[in-house]
């Protein structure tokens, strides 16, 4: 062997264990990049038709290459064949069928060689380097990492992680927060993906975990799990609300928070570019974290509506721009941090809509009960608000509102029913007058009323209905709804089809999930039979076919 080919050889393994250690990958990788390099050389010397091996002692560097053939009886492709003469010549005992390894001399790699050997190794070294990347970060979402600016894109920052480079989208910046090359940023990993580029690492800044990370990292107790962080919401670079609740009956979670003199909580503030945070207390009970999360409102009243994820929240006059904040802030951060759609009206707003609610109520009362409106007021005061609580509710509960006795409650239910009636069957006639079909009225849980809904919305047979998701039939979760009244005032009634519709043909009257599905599935029920049926028929086939010959001949 050449002096000139054992330098390249001490060279190639001076240079994979040089990449191997400043990409941080397996040598072995680097080897097999190597190997792969110089079989593509060598057959481009001896041939592309070949199959040529190389092997590369990573100790020694000495390099070994060989054409592997198969011994047959009769040659075909003079490449990758030998007959058992020549066969018993290259290696002794060789038998039909055995597949032996014929030495090459070593090749020593021309100008244009070595080039395409470099393009080869970079190539399975940028493959290798790319997955261990990818697998070093793939676990890590939800991680406060530390890198340095390498650039400004189109206002997307990158961010040198060490091993990676990661990137904020303008998005998840906190706004008006100046990204200077060369200065270190903290930020959390949002998202970790697979790319033929490498792994694009997603990084924010904007997102409420990110400061939940920064109170655990500020706050032990929180790092402890004495405290938890329940509930966080952003406005970012301008003001944010966390709900806070302590394990330890002994620490008080909004005190452990800000710290003495406020420390915990500003190395925070700073670190968010002067975000403003309220600390509150989280409480089980809906009503009172939607007061906490007002503050520092005073809130009068909250009614809630559980259900349909709604709240309304009555503060008093001087306090309503206080509770609704700057560009709506206050409470859309409340809103986020609650997870409920908040209403805020004043005092004198909620004493107009309840009067218009009772005037509404005792009017519709008044006029399909035929009751005086003393009367229709009483039933209103009670809380009734529908035909239906009053045909279907307890006889008692009728007979012992004051003023009413049995005969007069007995009285009240059967005009209630009677009017019920006369809508079901106004509802029935422009039913059918839409064109919807009968078999759809013999569907449990619709009424007259909902058929004409459908018949309107163009759903007017069984398979039109059949056709229909659940979710587009009705509201997810869209039941009749509960109002509570906290801090004063009796329980409110329930409040049936008075919800906004959520988007469901039928989201207006409250059905639940389980009714929707069952309507859905009562609709598709002849499709079953249909394909029972089927199969029977076709049956009858030949003898109908038999029959229909004999009648031609005939």
């Amino acid at each position: 062997m050449s002096s000139s080919i054992s330098a390249n050889k001490a060279e190639l393994l001076a240079i994979a264990n040089s990449v191997a250690s400043e990409k941080m990958i397996d040598k072995a990788i680097v080897i097999e990049a190597m190997e792969e390099a110089i079989q593509k050389s060598a057959r481009n010397r001896y041939g592309a038709e070949n199959d040529i091996r190389a092997k590369l002692d990573p100790m020694t560097g000495d390099l070994r290459l060989w054409r592997v053939v198969e011994v047959v009886e009769e040659v075909e492709d003079y490449f990758k064949q030998v007959n058992l003469e020549q066969a018993q010549k290259l290696e002794p005992g060789s038998q039909l069928g055995d597949f032996i390894v014929d030495p090459l001399p070593p090749v020593d790699l021309g100008r244009i060689d070595a080039q395409s050997a470099k393009q080869v190794i970079f190539q399975k070294v940028r493959d290798a380097e790319r997955e261990r990347q990818y697998n070093e970060f793939k676990d890590r979402a939800g991680e406060v990492i530390t890198g340095v600016i390498n650039s400004v894109e189109f206002g997307h920052v990158i961010v040198n992680l060490g091993r990676a480079e990661g990137v904020i989208r303008r998005d998840q910046q906190i706004p008006r927060e100046a990204a200077r090359v060369g200065e270190r940023v903290r930020a959390l990993i949002t998202k970790v993906e697979r790319n033929n580029r490498g792994p694009q690492i997603f990084l924010s800044r904007a997102h409420p975990d990110f400061m939940k990370k920064l109170f655990a990292q500020e706050v032990p107790e929180i790092y402890d799990g004495i405290i938890e962080i329940k509930a966080a919401a952003r406005d970012p670079g301008s003001r944010a609300k966390i709900g806070v609740i302590s394990h330890d009956s002994s620490i008080d979670p909004v005190g452990a928070c800000v710290g003495m003199k406020g420390s915990r909580v500003q190395a925070v503030v700073q670190e968010l570019q002067g975000e403003k945070i309220d600390i509150i207390p989280w409480s089980e009970d809906t009503a009172t974290f939607v007061v906490n999360g007002l503050q520092p409102a005073t809130v009068s009243r909250v009614v809630l509506d559980e259900e349909d994820g709604r709240i309304e929240v009555v503060v008093p006059d001087d306090q309503l721009s206080l509770a609704i904040g700057r560009r709506g802030q206050n409470v859309r951060l409340a809103s986020q941090l609650t997870g409920h759609q908040i209403d805020i009206m004043t005092e004198e707003e909620a004493s107009e809509k309840r009067s218009k609610e009772f005037a509404e109520r005792s009017k519709m009362f008044e006029e399909e009960l035929d009751v005086d409106e003393t009367l229709s007021q009483l039933l209103v005061a009670e809380g009734f608000s529908e035909l239906e609580e009053v045909a279907y509710v307890q006889l008692d509960e009728l007979a012992t509102i004051e003023g009413f006795d049995e005969e007069l409650a007995e009285e009240l239910q059967s005009r209630a029913i009677e009017a019920l009636e006369r809508h079901e069957a106004t509802a029935r006639t422009e039913r059918q007058e839409l064109g919807v079909e009968d078999a759809l009225a013999e569907i449990p849980h619709l009424t007259e009323t909902m058929l004409v809904t459908l018949g309107k919305a163009g759903i007017k047979t069984l398979d039109d209905l059949a056709d229909l998701a659940t979710d587009e039939l009705i509201a997810k979760k869209r039941e009749a709804p509960r109002r509570r009244q906290s801090n004063d005032g009796p329980p409110m009634r329930r409040d049936r089809g008075r919800g906004d519709d959520k988007g469901g043909v039928l989201g207006e009257y409250g059905l639940s999930e389980e009714q929707g599905n069952e309507i859905i599935m009562a609709a598709r029920a002849h499709w079953f039979e249909d394909e029972e049926e089927a199969p029977a028929a076709s049956a009858n086939e030949p003898d109908t076919q038999e029959a229909a010959d004999a009648d031609s001949t005939q």
